[in-house]
């Protein structure tokens, strides 16, 4: 699951999450990304309840962009309630299916290229989801089945049942949690990466500031890696690595996303810019070059160990079956 650069593009801020956004601004990111050869969009069912779906779905049509040249990764399953309320997660299925339908007609496509589960559905064997997804892709209605966010045995009793193309996973500087047994997992049954949380929701943007006000309806509000002595903290790692991006000619998020790149050919980081000023800031990352050294002083100016916080609450850290 790769692009034609080395960079995936996430579309979920564009209408959810991190507060208010302008639909035409993130309509002229997507279709910058594609001038620029990014090809692998990720949305999800649930980001704004559908709205992000018809959001891509207008940025392909108005575009004119051929559907082929594109790939599209969906994650459904989180239940929303009219509030906007994260009220749990149904992969059973029949709700696999009735999702699906309503992803097609949203999108205006005959096809996902990358179907998967938002999170383990705790009471949904992971044999029935996939098997489910495995169905769509016999029926042409899905061309690879993904999963995002689960465990080593997890991946290895779905991959079990039918081929699994790619996996969805935090990886940061700020969120290595992978490495010690997923990621030796993938690579052990060749499946892909893809990134996302390369900047730790703009921690490591370079661009973040202590005394930034964050609205209600923003997702860092509630995160522990932006509170109080927690940011601080964290905001001290990224002033050290500014120096190490300095030093190679580059921004702090541009170093942050090279760095996820360089990790292997695997990765793929998703970035989530929501304009075109951080789109081009973000692609920059790709003319970034790398040496061993260079990779070394980069993870050290950002120890995983003095990461302070999770990168999710402690319900949500619960959630996750890539944590157990």
């Amino acid at each position: 699951m790769t692009s034609t650069t080395p960079i995936a593009l996430g579309l979920m801020g564009m209408s959810d999450m991190y507060g208010p956004a302008d639909d035409a601004e993130s309509i002229a990111t997507i279709h910058a990304a594609l001038d620029a050869g990014v090809t692998f969009l990720d949305t999800g069912d649930f980001y704004g309840m559908g709205r992000n779906e018809l959001l891509l779905g207008e940025a392909l049509r108005s575009g004119g962009i051929d559907r082929d040249a594109v790939t599209i990764s969906v994650k459904f399953g989180a239940q929303r309630g009219p509030d906007g309320a994260w009220i749990g997660y149904d992969a059973r299925p029949a709700a696999v299916k009735t999702a699906l339908a309503y992803t097609l007609n949203r999108l205006g496509t005959d096809h996902v290229d990358v179907y998967r589960p938002a999170r383990l559905d705790p009471a949904v064997p992971i044999e029935e989801t996939v098997g489910a997804i495995a169905e769509l892709v016999a029926a042409g209605y899905v061309r690879s089945a993904g999963l995002s966010e689960v465990g080593a045995d997890t991946i290895r009793r779905a991959a079990a049942v039918t081929p699994i193309a790619d996996l969805q996973i935090e990886y940061s500087l700020m969120s290595r949690g992978l490495e010690t047994e997923i990621l030796p997992v993938t690579r052990e049954l060749g499946i892909d990466i893809t990134a996302y949380g390369v900047l730790s929701r703009g921690l490591l943007s370079g661009h973040w500031r202590a005394d930034r006000e964050v609205g209600a309806t923003d997702f860092r509000a509630r995160s522990p890696r932006f509170r109080g002595e927690n940011l601080e903290r964290n905001l001290a790692l990224v002033e050290t690595l500014r120096g190490v991006a300095e030093a190679q000619g580059a921004t702090v998020a541009q170093v942050a996303i090279a760095w996820v790149a360089a990790q292997g050919r695997d990765i793929v980081p998703v970035i989530g810019a929501r304009t075109r000023e951080r789109l081009a800031e973000a692609l920059g990352a790709t003319e970034v070059q790398l040496d061993a050294d260079a990779l070394e002083r980069i993870a050290a100016a950002v120890p995983a160990e003095e990461v302070a916080g999770d990168r999710y609450d402690e319900h949500s850290m619960a959630a996750l079956d890539s944590e157990r």
